[in-house]
C-alpha cells in the first residue's frame, strides 16, 4: 500500500525575533513607563539576580529570571493590577522600525500574486519567536500579519487546590504565575514546531519522530531574522539545515553593526543589514530575494516530481 506524504512542503516561513528586530527597544519600555519603574534599575537588578541567588545555593535561568522579577514587583505593589490585558495594551505603544508593518503583507504578495507560485500552491507564513511577552506582541501593530506568536506568558487565575471538583472562583485578574518561559536555547523548540507542523496540528507533538521528507516546513524553506548573539542557537539550527539567517542592526549604530558583523565572520549568520524594511532598502531586497529563490526552488522540485511520476505515453511502433 502506497503511503502518501502528509504535507506538500510548499510553505515558506519567515521566523522573527521581536525586540530590536522589529521594534527599536525592549518591549517592556511602555510597561515601565506606565508604572513609573526605572528600567535601568530593573535590568540592573535582573542582571544581579544569578549572583544574589547563587549565594543562597540556588541556580536560576539568566534568560527567564526577569519574569519572576516582574512578579516580585507585582507582589510588592510596584506593578499593582498588572494583567494580561495591560501587557497587550502596551503593545500598541511600541515603536516599529521603518517599513513595518507594511513589510509583512508586501513580501507575502510577492508569492501570492505570482501566477507561477500560485499554480504550485506556494504560501508564505510569518512567525515571531521571542523571550518577551506574547501578550505584548499580540497587542502590537504587526500581530494581524503573523501566523503564530511564541513568547512568555503569565497566568492571572491559577488553578487552586481541589480545582477539579470545586466551583471556579473568580480572582482579581492580576498576573501571579509564569505560564510559559522561553529562553535563548528553548527558542529552537519552536523552530521544530513550525518545521514539523506541531503548531498547526494537535495530533503532532514537537518530539514526535518525523522523517524530514514528511515535515510541514523543511528548514531549507525557513528564514530566521534576529538582532544578535542571543539568537545563535536558532541561527545554528537554520545554518546546519540549509535555511537562511539574517541579522538586523539599527541604522547609525556602529556598535550594533560590529556585533552582527562579528556573527558573520564567525559564520553564525549569512548576511546582515540595517533595520529598515522599506521597499528597495537593502534589507527588503535581500530578504525578498531569499523568498523568491526558495519559491523558485519549490516550483522546480514540484515540476521534477511531476515528471518523475508520469509514465511515458504509448507510441506507434515503426
Amino acid at each position: 500500500m502506497e503511503i502518501t506524504r502528509p504535507f506538500e512542503q510548499n510553505v515558506i516561513a519567515m521566523v522573527w525575533d521581536f525586540d530590536k528586530t522589529l521594534i527599536r527597544d525592549y518591549m517592556q519600555v511602555p510597561l515601565f513607563k506606565r508604572y513609573g519603574i526605572d528600567s535601568k534599575q530593573f535590568w540592573d537588578e535582573v542582571n544581579a539576580l544569578p549572583e544574589f541567588y547563587a549565594k543562597k545555593g540556588i541556580h536560576i535561568n539568566r534568560d527567564t529570571s526577569y519574569l519572576n522579577h516582574i512578579l516580585t514587583y507585582v507582589k510588592a505593589g510596584k506593578m499593582r493590577g498588572l494583567s494580561n490585558q495591560i501587557l497587550r495594551d502596551c503593545g500598541k505603544e511600541l515603536e516599529l522600525f521603518p517599513g513595518l508593518p507594511e513589510f509583512f503583507p508586501k513580501i507575502k504578495s510577492l508569492v501570492e500574486e505570482n501566477e507561477k507560485f500560485q499554480k504550485a500552491g506556494i504560501k508564505l507564513e510569518h512567525y515571531v519567536v521571542s523571550t518577551g511577552f506574547a501578550e505584548t506582541i499580540r497587542g502590537s501593530a504587526v500581530a494581524p500579519y503573523l501566523d503564530g506568536i511564541f513568547g512568555c506568558e503569565f497566568i492571572e487565575e491559577p488553578a487552586q487546590p481541589g480545582f477539579l471538583t470545586a466551583a471556579e472562583k473568580a480572582l482579581d485578574g492580576e498576573i501571579s504565575q509564569v505560564a510559559s518561559a522561553l529562553d535563548n536555547t528553548s527558542k529552537t523548540r519552536y523552530l521544530f514546531e513550525i518545521n514539523k507542523g506541531a503548531n498547526k496540528f494537535e495530533t503532532i507533538d514537537v518530539n514526535s519522530q518525523i522523517a524530514k521528507s514528511n515535515r510541514r516546513i523543511p528548514f531549507e524553506n525557513m528564514i530566521y531574522i534576529a538582532d544578535g548573539p542571543s539568537d545563535v542557537p536558532a541561527f545554528s539550527i537554520l545554518n546546519q539545515s540549509g535555511g537562511v539567517t539574517y541579522a538586523i542592526y539599527p541604522a547609525h549604530d556602529r556598535m550594533a553593526m560590529r556585533q552582527v558583523d562579528a556573527l558573520r565572520k564567525d559564520h553564525r549568520i549569512q548576511m546582515y543589514g540595517e533595520a529598515d524594511y522599506t521597499e528597495d532598502s537593502m534589507t527588503w531586497m535581500w530578504l525578498s530575494e531569499q523568498v523568491l529563490r526558495i519559491a523558485e526552488n519549490l516550483v522546480a522540485k514540484q515540476e521534477l516530481n511531476i515528471r518523475k511520476s508520469a509514465s511515458k505515453p504509448p507510441a506507434h511502433l515503426n
